[in-house]
């Protein structure tokens, strides 16, 4: 399964970079008109390259000609006089930053809008998900600021209820004197090469460093006699490194937008960090494949390989497994976004979780 999902991921990111260089791919790295907004709004002088504006030639209407354009240009007019703020996206992973429910994506979450805010600082974004993991749930509350549209600092608090697991040990006569877990995440992210630089079809690339700490779990492997120790648990807290590169074709799904994610990660965490770090930093791979059949619908898939840092405790601490997700994702207006989320994550802890639900509601002031 994993080396099907990462062959999937690798050989659409291959044929999407090589349709980039046809045709429509030249066209579209054309000036385009600066937002998903109505065809009036189109006729706008043109902005600079970057995702949301990308999106919005991508998805926008088609701009009438002649006598109908001489019909719009009062409301075109009208409409400079107030910019639209572009589409909320991308959403925010479980960990704080910007990308889909479990993975992250390169570009970063409401930058900058020069008409809104010409110092340069964009808006923050906040939002809640919360993931029923069958015999576990969890959940988040995250936040994210953008600055100068390339640096992005976020911040995510994962609460997870346990369940079977503390039922499990208590039955066994272990006692983990904890039943919730907290996580905190600190993420901080540079976008290093803006999509399309260059004027060539190149993916945005992105840098992260995300610091973790957990609160519980030196607690917890204490009240268990050193459990989690014996089976490669090492600190309370941890930092992953991501590298990541997304490229968005805008006419390469049936005529739709086409978004293709991946990147590469180094951690040392157990289950995010939710179960602890071990010694050993490991590489893992991750990405995700989005498109938009409407305006206002997103549906993605996303790969993430894991790290699995623990030997196991046969019954309570098994092999983690790689997660994947489907999610459809609704665009309300241009500020709120509507996420569900189908999982498949295997074994969490004691129990395997292959019918994960979560919902997110994401909001950008």
């Amino acid at each position: 399964m994993r080396r099907l999902a990462v062959t999937t991921l690798a050989t659409l990111f291959a044929l999407g970079t090589v349709s980039a260089f046809g045709e429509d791919a030249v066209k579209s790295l054309e000036p385009q008109p600066a937002r998903w907004t109505s065809p009036a709004e189109t006729a706008q002088a043109p902005l600079d390259y970057d995702f949301a504006d990308a999106l919005a030639a991508a998805t926008a209407p088609e701009t009438s000609t002649g006598a109908e354009e001489a019909e719009t240009a009062p409301a075109a007019e009208e409409a400079s006089e107030a910019p639209a703020a572009p589409p909320p996206l991308p959403f925010h992973c479980i960990e704080g930053y910007s990308g889909g429910p479990i993975t992250p994506m390169a570009y970063l979450c409401n930058t900058e809008n020069k008409d809104v805010t010409p110092d340069g600082v964009g808006l923050p974004s906040a939002a809640y998900t919360f993931v029923n993991l069958g015999t576990k749930e969890m959940h988040v509350v995250s936040f994210s600021q953008t600055f100068l549209e390339r640096f992005e600092f976020g911040y995510a608090f994962q609460h997870l209820d346990t369940g079977s697991l503390h039922d499990d040990l208590r039955d066994a006569g272990l006692n983990m004197g904890e039943r919730y877990v907290g996580l905190h995440h600190f993420n901080f992210r540079a976008m290093l090469l803006e999509e399309n630089s260059f004027d060539l079809p190149l993916p945005a690339v992105t840098a992260g460093v995300h610091f973790k700490f957990n609160e519980e779990m030196d607690s917890i492997d204490r009240s268990l006699g050193g459990a989690f120790t014996n089976i490669g648990y090492s600190d309370d807290f941890g930092i992953d490194y991501t590298l990541t590169a997304t490229k968005m074709f805008p006419k390469l799904a049936a005529g739709r937008p086409l978004i293709l994610t991946g990147g590469l990660r180094l951690s040392r965490a157990a289950q995010l960090g939710l179960l602890g770090f071990g010694d050993d930093y490991k590489a893992t791979f991750e990405g995700s494949v989005a498109c938009m059949p409407l305006d206002q619908l997103c549906l993605a898939y996303e790969y993430r390989m894991k790290n699995n840092p623990y030997h196991k405790i046969n019954g309570l601490v098994e092999e983690e497994h790689d997660w994947h997700a489907f999610s459809a994702n609704w665009i309300v207006n241009d500020r709120v976004t509507i996420t569900g989320l189908y999982g498949m994550f295997g074994n969490i802890a004691n129990t395997r979780e292959d019918s994960v639900l979560g919902l997110q509601v994401k909001y950008e002031f």
